[in-house]
């Protein structure tokens, strides 16, 4: 009997997974199914390039031609649905798709914390088009700006994604000497939340060298057309308007009958879910790892999607699975053509400076990206790409 195996979703969990399944699966009688909205994988950690550059699209895509085999049946469609009853997906034409084992990989979207008029008023970086359209804005609001009234550009949230856009942002400024003033808003006390001190106070400065001013430890409570409020500061009028806050499930998960946290579906070290035949992985996933459970980020995605991938070949063998745990290898940083590194761990030997910025640190991040772009595609790509990353 053939098993059906579907996965869902083009990011680096499921793009990986891909790859990972087509090799574990050489061997069974299986046949294998990517669906994903985009018939691109986008190198989501570097999308924030386009803010300043969207010339770099071509360098951060990948077709997913280049990443699968013509032996994987590709279907460009939306994921409406999962339904674990008939064991089929529910595509946006209407189509279903059955399987026998299923991967959601279908990454996340923007949480709005139901702070009024946040989603009708913010623009979002959860793919490529977002970015261009923050581009734009960026670019028209500079343009009917002067010195005497620069355009205000407002980035809520600074985590890495806040941070990254505020340093973009800053770079289109400078290479276009454009009127921009830019603020970076964070409900709590410091900008990247929860992380080491040090890495803190070195983007800290980073951002306050690029001229960002940095606004902490006031949430915002309401989002107009043209101005946020806060809880206790006075309000700030804005030209464009960036959330990056914070992540939930996609709604095609809404109704879907799998154990989840806000659209997340819960599942265990191995990946597996409520329902036996259906996997997790991702920013969709929220992955038992114990008191330090993996982040939402792309390093975990990657280390992630290897062991998922031969999970469920195991399922499909009826064999034992085996479990996950993430390794922190570090962070690693933009803002914009400037870089700060921390706490990094390579070949399992940690860099003998804790944090470290200026070239090695840039060095180091274009490396990690051409890495995973020579990874899923070819090692030409990566080197074209390099200026870009």
């Amino acid at each position: 009997m053939t098993e059906k195996v579907v996965v869902l979703g083009a990011g680096y969990a499921g793009a990986g997974a891909v790859q990972t399944l087509e090799d574990e699966l050489e061997h069974v009688d299986a046949e294998l199914t990517w669906i994903s909205e985009n018939n691109y994988h986008l190198v989501l950690h570097e999308s924030h390039r386009v803010i300043s550059d969207p010339g770099v699209e071509d360098d951060i895509t990948i077709p997913v031609g280049e990443i699968a085999s013509p032996s994987t049946k590709f279907i460009q469609a939306r994921v409406e649905g999962v339904d674990t009853d008939e064991q089929s997906v529910e595509l946006d034409d209407g189509d279903t798709v059955d399987y026998d084992y299923l991967l959601v990989a279908l990454g996340s979207q923007t949480a709005y914390y139901g702070i009024p008029g946040m989603e009708e008023n913010a623009l979002t970086l959860k793919g490529l088009d977002d970015a261009h359209e923050i581009h734009e804005q960026v670019k028209e609001a500079a343009s009917q700006a002067s010195r005497n009234d620069p355009a205000k550009v407002v980035i809520g949230g600074a985590g890495l994604s806040g941070i990254q856009s505020a340093g973009e942002v800053a770079e289109f400024r400078d290479e276009r000497r454009a009127p921009i003033d830019i603020y970076l808003v964070e409900a709590l006390e410091e900008i990247m939340p929860g992380q080491d001190s040090e890495l803190q106070g070195t983007v800290r400065r980073h951002l306050e060298e690029a001229d960002v001013e940095i606004m902490t430890n006031d949430p915002i409570t309401e989002a107009d057309e043209d101005t946020i409020y806060f809880d206790e500061g006075d309000p700030l009028g804005y030209d464009v308007f960036v959330w990056t806050g914070g992540i939930t499930g996609q709604d095609a998960l809404d109704d879907c009958n799998l154990d989840n946290e806000h659209n997340r579906v819960t599942c265990e070290s191995d990946f597996q879910t409520s329902d036996e035949n259906v996997f997790a992985v991702g920013d969709s996933a929220v992955i038992d790892q114990g008191d330090n459970p993996a982040p939402p980020t792309a390093q975990a995605a990657w280390q992630a999607a290897e062991v998922v991938g031969e999970n469920i070949a195991r399922a499909i063998n009826d064999q034992p699975l085996k479990t996950w745990t993430h390794e922190d290898k570090g962070t690693v940083i933009s803002i914009g053509e400037t870089a700060v590194a921390h706490d990094v761990k390579a070949g399992g030997m940690s860099f003998p400076v804790r944090t470290f910025n200026s070239y090695p640190a840039q060095f180091l991040k274009k490396a990690i990206a051409a890495r995973w772009i020579a990874d899923m595609s070819s090692i030409p790509k990566a080197l074209k790409a390099w200026d870009s990353l």
